[in-house]
Formats: structure tokens, sequence, C-alpha cells
């Protein structure tokens, strides 16, 4: 029980710390203006404008929060270096696996936080244009928000090992690949060469299958999901959360500070 009491200090230590960061603000408000003005860009248009509204709203609540979690995330390890707070912080009864895990759930408690201000400004723009909103729309911001806890863990387990440029630079890559893992299996599949689609197949094994989180085109177009398309993620999301906290743990334990 101590163990996860000195865990859930370090997160909200790292909770109070990120609220501070000004980056953050300035990416919120620029997805809070840009989720503003989805109902102006949507009236531009002369057909689907509810679909318009949606699809960029739901939009910038994905990828402003990809952002939040690389450029702000990758930073908060390595301020602790180079600060060298880090010392100090592990000269007390806490361990580098629960320093790291303090860290990552600090994080995705502050995206999740931002993401629900997005959120509520969603909410409120379909309100005001009549947009009607239903548990679809509830289980594509779930999977987002999963989503995001996922870059998360990536930022973390590049921030474990490099500078926060490279962190950032491979999480985005990583995250970019991740949405497009199935068009890389599926290219594969059409290949001649049995070495392309073995490899192919095994680049959609090995990377996150990040599609699998958006039911962006579900929500916007009213098109039917079932409880599959959202409990299956959500133990993959789970799992693979794990995995590369297991992974960033098991190189931060091996870092040499000095």
């Amino acid at each position: 029980m101590s163990r996860l009491r000195r865990i859930w200090t370090l997160a909200v230590n790292t909770l109070r710390e990120a609220i501070r960061n000004k980056l953050l603000y300035t990416l919120l408000f620029f997805a809070l203006l840009l989720i503003g003005s989805a109902s102006l860009l949507a009236s531009l248009s002369y057909v689907e404008r509810e679909r318009i509204l949606q699809d960029i709203a739901l939009a910038a609540v994905r990828l402003f929060g990809v952002a939040i979690a690389i450029f702000v995330g990758v930073g908060l390890i390595h301020k602790e270096v180079d600060r060298r707070t880090v010392y100090t912080i592990l000269s007390k009864p806490l361990s580098r696996a629960e320093f790291l895990l303090g860290k990552y759930l600090g994080l995705v408690l502050t995206l999740w936080l931002q993401m629900a201000i997005m959120v509520i400004a969603f909410g409120a723009t379909s309100l005001a244009t009549g947009v009607a909103l239903g548990p679809t729309h509830a289980a594509a911001l779930l999977l987002t928000g999963v989503e995001l806890a996922l870059v998360v863990a990536i930022a973390t387990l590049f921030s474990a090992f490099t500078t926060p440029l490279l962190a950032s630079f491979f999480s985005a890559g990583l995250w970019a690949l991740g949405h497009l893992s199935r068009e890389l299996r599926d290219l594969g599949l059409h290949a001649e060469l049995g070495a392309v689609k073995a490899a192919t197949a095994l680049l959609h094994r090995v990377l996150p299958d990040l599609a699998s989180f958006d039911l962006g085109v579900e929500a916007a177009h009213g098109l039917p999901i079932t409880a599959s398309d959202v409990w299956l993620p959500l133990v993959y999301g789970a799992g693979y959360v794990a995995i590369l906290l297991c992974c960033a743990i098991a190189i931060f334990e091996r870092r040499d500070f000095r």
C-alpha cells in the first residue's frame, strides 16, 4: 500500500508541475480555438455540415492531445535529470520503477484533464449548432483517451534513455506508423516477394495498431458499433501500455545519471 501511495504522491506532484507548463496552455488554446471554429468551417460547406463539424472537432481532440502527450511528456524526466533533482527524489525510499510510474500516471492525469476540457468544448459546440451526440461519440472519445495514454507510454519509453528532441521525433514517428500499420500490412499482402509479406506482417504485429482506437468515422456518420469495437481496443491498449512501461522501467533501472 505504501508503494501505491508513493506512486500516487509523485503523480499528483507531476500533475501540478505539468499544469504550470506554458506549452500545455498554448496547445490547449489552439485546440479549443479549432473546436470552437469548427461550426464556422462546417458552414462553408453546403452538404454534410454536421459530419464536417464532428470530424474537425474529434480530430482536434486527438491531434492536440497527442501533441500535449509528446511535447510535454518527453521533458518531464529530462527536467528532473537536468536539474539534478532526480538524485534527491531517488535518495528517498522511492525506487526508479515507482519514479517512472508516478511520472507516467501524473502525465496521463494531466492529459485526461485537458481532454475533458476539450470534450466539454466539443459538446458545447455540438449542442449550440444542433448536432446530436450519442453513445458512439462517447465510445470514440473513450478510445481516444486510451490512445493518448498509450502515446504517453511511448513518450515515457523514449524519454527514459534519450534526449527530449529525439524522444519527440521517435514518439511522433511511432504514433504515425501506428496509424499506418494496417495499410502496411495490406500492401504487403499484395506483394510478390514472401520476405516483404513477412516483414509487413511482423511490423503490423510489433507496431501499435492505433487505428483500432479511431471510431471518429462511425461517430460522425452515426454508424453502429458493437461492444467488441470498444472492449477489444481497451484490452489491447492496456496490454500494450504494460509492455511499454515494463521496457521503460528496465531501461531506466540501468541508466547512469552521472
